[in-house]
């Protein structure tokens, strides 16, 4: 039977996946492969419905006992944090956001998990969860405050004429030091062997990189931005070295992450990650 597999359909992902899911990959199992919002694939994650899964690494502390982290396939990397957008009004200005409804595109992402220790005791009055693309044109039009945007949405926004009040990437990174833990790549304990789906999801990586230009149309058939420019900028930042191995950086950003939202509260403490 073929395993499934869920992600996004952003081109990081799919740039990633193309070979494996293609059967491109020698010696790896046919894979169906389910495109999903962030959000909604950390639920189906809480009730194991995936073999192979992108999760949110804020999801992990309700995965561990399900699932295996993988140490490759995910995204990290520096740079690439999530936005907080707004219209532009200066009642926002001082990053106060008291008083604002803020829409984000989960309560378990790590966006939105960045977002509550930057707010910290300045919570918003209100939290909508809505699908990541009506998000900016939500703020644009006045029906949120504020938004909470990942993705491409770093190189698209200004198209709608909204303006960044923060980058949180730049703020954990000023912070810590450390790269920002955004999606990782679980298998199911007792259906895949984590070994064997490393060996698979690296291959994949080093041929998309190898012939860029194999994965062009399953990329662009699945991007919600089909601008050109766009989705090569998407690549380039979030396919990165950490793609095909966390190392020990990217471990210790993941652990730092839950560490610190565990000490506040915000979600369960776990065991330190290891692969």
């Amino acid at each position: 039977m073929a395993l499934s597999l869920a992600a996004s359909p952003c081109p990081n992902d799919t740039f990633v996946f193309h070979a494996l899911v293609h059967g491109l990959v020698s010696g790896a199992p046919e894979v169906d492969m389910t495109f999903a919002d962030v959000d909604v694939t950390n639920r189906a994650a809480e009730r194991g419905e995936f073999d192979l899964v992108k999760v949110s690494y804020a999801a992990l502390p309700w995965l561990m006992d399900k699932y295996h982290l993988l140490p490759c396939g995910g995204a990290l990397g520096r740079g690439c944090g999530p936005l907080v957008l707004t219209r532009g009004e200066d009642r926002w200005a001082d990053g106060d956001l008291r008083g604002a409804t803020v829409a984000v595109p989960g309560d378990r992402t790590t966006a939105y998990l960045l977002f509550r220790l930057w707010t910290g005791w300045r919570a918003p009055a209100r939290i909508a969860v809505v699908p990541f693309h009506e998000i900016m044109p939500g703020v644009a039009t006045g029906q949120f405050d504020a938004g909470l945007v990942i993705h491409e949405a770093r190189f698209t926004y200004p198209q709608y004429g909204l303006h960044s009040l923060v980058d949180l990437g730049e703020w954990w990174e000023k912070d810590t030091g450390l790269p920002i833990p955004l999606g990782a790549i679980l298998a199911r304990k007792g259906t895949v062997d984590p070994r064997e789906a490393t060996d698979w999801i690296r291959t994949s990586v080093s041929m998309a990189w190898a012939n860029p230009d194999a994965s062009r149309d399953f990329v662009l058939e699945h991007a919600q931005e089909m601008d050109l420019d766009v989705v090569r900028q998407h690549i380039e930042l979030y396919v990165n070295e950490y793609t095909l191995d966390l190392g020990a950086d990217g471990l210790a950003a993941a652990d730092a992450l839950l560490e610190r939202a565990a000490a506040v509260g915000v979600i369960p403490l776990i065991e330190p990650l290891a692969v």
